[in-house]
Order: C-alpha cells, then structure tokens, then sequence
C-alpha cells in the first residue's frame, strides 16, 4: 500500500464539492463557460476592497531591511494588537494581544486547536449539517467528531447536546454564519448552549471548550447580529479568517483567539502556540499579517451578497423549492424535491446546474447553492432550476 490506511479511505470518500467543481471544469470545457451554471465551491466573487489594494502597496513600497524576516510565531504583536482591539467590541469582552495568535486561515487555526486539546479516543461535538473537513480535523489528532442534529430550521438542538456530551466530550464546535446552512446561532440559545456545558462541566469534573468557528461572522443580512462566543461561555475558543469578508481566501490569512477568562488559559495559550509551530504553519503570512492589522473593520459590501440572495430565493421560491432563508453567508440549503439529494443533483447537473448535495456536509435530503457569482449565473439557471423540479413531480 503507497498510503496510510485511513488517507486511503478518506480518498475513496472526498469531498462532493471538490468532485462537482472538477464535474464544473469539464463541463464548461465541453459547453463554454457561459452555459455552466457552477454553484459548487464558496470562492467570493466579489472583489477585494480597494483599500486592500491599496494597503499592500504601501507595505511593499515602504518596506524596510529584516521585514521578511522571521517574527514571532504568534504573529507580530502590533497586528495582533490592532485584531484584538476590533475583536473586543465584537465579542463584547477586551481581549488584548496576549489572547491572539495569527493563523494560516481558519483551517490552521482549527487544526492547532485540536493538535492542542485532543487525546485519541476525546470527542467534539458539532451540529449537522456541518463543513465536513471537521471530520478530517479532528482526525488528523486521533479524535473523534461526533455530531447533533439541528431543529428543521437549523437551529440549535439544545437537547441533542445534552445527549450526546459524556466523558470523552472535549470541545463542542459550532459554526455560525453557517456553512451549509447559512443559519445564525441565536445569542438566547449560545445562552442555553452555554448553561449545559457549564453544568457539565461541574458534573464530570472536566474542561469542556466550546470552539467558535466565524469566517463568515460579517456577512450577515436582514438587520442580523452575530453574538459574541465570548460572553456567553469563558472556555471558549474563537477561530476564523478574512477570506469571505475581505474575498481574499487564497491568501490563508486568519486568527485564533483564546476568552480572557478561560480557565488555565495561561497553559491553552501556550498550548495552541506550540501546536501553530510544530503542524509546519510555524506562522502566518507575514505580508498579509501586516495587511489586515491596518484593514480591521472592512469589507466587501456584504449587501450585494443579500441582492443575489434574494434574486435566487425569489425565483425558487416561485417555483415550489422549500428552504430557509439565510440570515447570514452566501449559501442557500434547499429540501431535495425527492430523499435521494445525490440524484437530484445529478437531474440539475443534466441541465447544466451544478450545485453540492446536502449528503456533502452530513445534512442528506438537501443540496446546497453557493450563490457567490454573477448575476447572469443565478439568472441563466432559472428556467433549469424550474424544468428539473417539475420533472420531479
């Protein structure tokens, strides 16, 4: 056997998104991009802010000896600085540069985290549907993910938490903006969240972290709010990444931040630092550290996310699919109009409409359509989205 066992078998079952993305390639290869409607991979279609652009010019062209040098594997304190100045008045407690770490996107952030906490054998939980390199994440440390279902509306199931956390619970993870489903975590059910793991801590004599993953935390819609982790619940961990808000996701920019208040956090601190080193991120880009400490605050114009929301939730909407609306990211998380969402998907893929079937992010019976592209793209895929769900019925 060339590899490891569990690579093998982790191979046989990739990712459906990265599957339709290569299905994208060939069809449009085949049909001309233009008559491909591909809504498979989250890659921001919106263009950097013009102050991105504008901040790394001014970087390279003031630029000094021993810029590209090493630094701190933590990040550059006056980056993390300026990070932890914007993140307090997010999350509603102060934070200061002694609770970041400057991250290789929310991907590093999340592996250093598990690469931290995790024994073989302890389990995180998480709510479903979920992105589903979760599983892989927290394989990669000999954990295990173990997952909650959600109300009908993608919402938490406070009760299913309190089934499933036993002995071996060591984090809970929530992803909120979510990715499927677009869902926002209510601050009265991060609450009750909260109180349950509290309560469980005391009763099984154990740290239990509750790990916040929030790339998608500034594309929120409709007047939304998303609440702060940090208040609700001291052992917290926040992960996250510019990618959506700044539509720079090539460039793996992110950060982890540990609550002020947590619980040992003195040794979690040096815990995830020591694990940021030693995966072989070592640190952050150091380019696009210095970037987005001058750029906290900004981003893309989130309202033209709503705009193409709602020009393909109209449309569906008119022609029978039923969904809930996003409050938050640029997904939209339909009911397969029949069980098998695999089949489905595969109708839409006849007439050119690729979209990723709920069974991707563990959510069965849906699919999901990242609506981050052109308008023409939404607009051009109507009438297919329209012929396939007649056919169905």
């Amino acid at each position: 056997m060339t590899v490891a066992k569990n690579i093998k078998e982790a191979m046989a079952g990739s990712s459906f998104i990265r599957k339709m993305f290569e299905e994208g390639a060939r069809l449009k290869a085949k049909h001309g991009a233009k008559n491909v409607f591909d809504f498979t991979l989250g890659n921001p279609n919106l263009p950097p802010p013009e102050a991105f652009r504008e901040t790394l010019l001014d970087i390279i062209k003031n630029s000094k000896p021993g810029d590209n040098g090493y630094m701190p594997n933590i990040g550059y304190p006056d980056v993390r600085a300026s990070v932890a100045e914007f993140i307090s008045g997010e999350q509603e407690v102060k934070v200061t540069e002694n609770e970041m770490i400057m991250t290789v996107g929310a991907g590093g952030a999340l592996n250093a985290v598990f690469r931290a906490i995790l024994d073989p054998g302890d389990e995180v939980i998480t709510p479903v549907p979920c992105f589903v390199e979760y599983k892989f994440y927290t394989g990669n440390y000999g954990g295990v993910l173990k997952t909650v279902p959600t109300h009908p509306d993608f919402t938490l199931n406070i009760e299913a938490f309190a089934d499933a956390i036993n002995e071996k619970t060591k984090a809970v993870l929530i992803n909120s903006p979510n990715n499927p489903t677009g869902q926002v975590y209510s601050k009265e059910s991060l609450e009750k969240l909260a109180a349950l793991l509290t309560d469980k801590e005391k009763e099984l004599n154990k740290t239990i972290y509750l790990i916040s993953d929030e790339p998608y935390r500034k594309i929120v819609f409709d007047g939304i709010k998303v609440p702060s982790i940090f208040a609700c619940y001291k052992n917290s961990i926040l992960v996250t990444s510019y990618s959506k808000d700044l539509s720079i996701p090539g460039e793996r920019i992110g950060f982890m931040a540990v609550n002020p208040n947590a619980a040992h956090k003195e040794e979690l601190f040096g815990g995830l630092a020591l694990a940021n080193r030693i995966l072989g991120y070592v640190n952050a880009p150091a380019l696009m550290q210095r970037a987005v400490g001058r750029l906290q605050g900004i981003s893309v114009d989130v309202s033209e996310y709503k705009r193409k929301r709602d020009l393909l939730c109209d449309g569906l909407s008119d022609f029978g699919y039923e969904f809930t609306t996003p409050p938050g990211t640029f997904y939209l998380f339909p009911k397969s109009p029949i069980e098998d969402d695999v089949k489905f998907v595969d109708a839409l893929r006849e007439e050119l409409i690729l979209t990723v079937p709920g069974s991707g992010f563990l959510g069965p019976g849906y699919f999901r359509i990242a609506f981050c592209v052109d308008d023409d793209t939404i607009v051009n895929s109507l009438p297919g989205f329209e012929k396939v769900i007649k056919a169905c019925r």
